[in-house]
């Protein structure tokens, strides 16, 4: 029981206390949410459409987020709802209630039971997957929202999974990375990762480039393993562990790696941001930043949201910081997306920051929803989705 409850440690109650000082005064200082300072208001964005999908995640930590694909924005709530919605208008495609959970091959309705969706949603083979923490992984038609297929997997599922070559790849918080034919959810293959006592409330998606599925492990290293037999490659650690306890000694590698041609760029929640050779694992360089939250990447710029909120654009080549935004302190910024010539990222008071992609500089700002933005935005074709707490989806364009 006591290591149960070490592992549902929240990603933000650690980060409250990887700040604490050791005097109240300097606690609370460091601790401090940071107001909103006034901005000179450069551009006024525009929701082209705004809907719903369920009660959203609530207050429960999740990574669900919109995905877009096949015309459609699919979105969905934890407790299994999940809508496609016309990427054009906003109009629902169609919806879908999750809360009928299966026993074996029949389909028990039992309409106050939570799906427990936390990890998607993602297209790929004119499907969407998306998995739960009951263990659950579904394939739904993207065309009608029917279920194509059900999978059982240990673990839960509280990252997105990742679709390549008519494969589904599935990391699970229990240490099993899971390759699931795209087709039929049957099992190709899968590994199994040690696990520390204790991490972070958090777990890499899988990345898959050349033939090989790269993912963070909580123990802090980067590790590719190949696409057709799950055979492993090579590993690097990017953590540095430090000081004696084992909340001192929390290092996992959390967010997404990011693959651009042959260079693949990972980072720690405690620890380095680097960059390393796709085929070889060869570090190229290495800077100390600690996020658990998903890269972004632009022209030569990795944009990146580290542990307290700041926001930095460092040079994708050698690594060098090219500037940093620290005005967001403690206001649980959501990892960086990139609309046009500028960075977006939300915040915990429903806020959407608009940063020049050349100065870091905030240069517009919205409210989506006062329940808090919880998970990076998603862009495509120049529109920015992102889903509030309770729910709400809003598809904004730049004037």
């Amino acid at each position: 029981m006591q290591l149960l409850h070490k592992k549902i440690l929240t990603t933000l109650a650690l980060v409250l206390t990887l700040a604490a000082c050791s005097s109240t005064d300097d606690e609370n200082e460091e601790l401090a949410v940071a107001p909103l300072t006034e901005i000179e208001q450069q551009f006024k964005p525009k929701v082209v459409w705004s809907g719903s999908v369920g009660n959203g995640v609530k207050h429960y930590y999740s990574r669900l987020k919109p995905g877009v694909g096949y015309d459609k924005v699919f979105a969905a709530s934890r407790e299994g709802d999940v809508i496609a919605f016309d990427e054009k208008t906003g109009k629902s495609v169609w919806k879908l209630n999750l809360r009928k959970p299966y026993t074996g091959n029949a389909l028990i309705f039992r309409s106050d039971e939570s799906a427990k969706l936390g990890g998607g949603l993602v297209p790929g083979g004119r499907k969407v997957y998306v998995g739960s923490e009951q263990g659950d992984v579904y394939a739904l038609e993207e065309a009608t929202g029917k279920i194509a297929w059900h999978a059982k997997v240990k673990g839960e599922v509280i990252a997105a999974p990742a679709f390549e070559s008519n494969v589904v790849l599935v990391n699970t918080v229990s240490g099993l990375l899971i390759a699931l034919d795209a087709q039929n959810g049957e099992e190709l293959w899968k590994v199994e990762q040690d696990v520390p006592p204790l991490t972070l409330r958090g777990t890499s998606a899988p990345a898959a480039a050349s033939g090989g599925v790269l993912i963070g492990t909580p123990s802090g290293e980067l590790t590719v393993y190949i696409l057709e037999n799950g055979q492993q490659g090579w590993s690097v650690n990017l953590g540095e562990p430090t000081g004696s306890t084992e909340l001192d000694r929390v290092v996992d590698v959390d967010s997404k790696p990011l693959i651009l041609g042959e260079t693949v760029y990972a980072v720690s929640s405690r620890g380095n941001l680097s960059a390393l050779e796709l085929r070889s694992g060869r570090v190229l360089w290495q800077r100390q930043y600690s996020s658990y939250r998903q890269l972004s990447i632009a022209r030569n710029n990795i944009y990146l949201t580290d542990v307290k909120g700041h926001v930095y654009a460092i040079d994708r080549l050698n690594g060098l910081e090219r500037w940093s935004n620290v005005s967001l302190t403690n206001r649980n910024v959501t990892g960086p997306a990139v609309q046009g010539n500028y960075v977006v990222v939300g915040d915990l008071e429903g806020y959407l920051h608009w940063l020049d992609v050349d100065t870091g500089d905030i240069v517009a700002r919205m409210e989506v929803d006062s329940s808090g933005i919880y998970a990076t935005p998603t862009v495509s074709d120049d529109v920015l989705y992102v889903q509030s707490r309770d729910g709400d989806i809003a598809a904004i364009q730049l004037p």
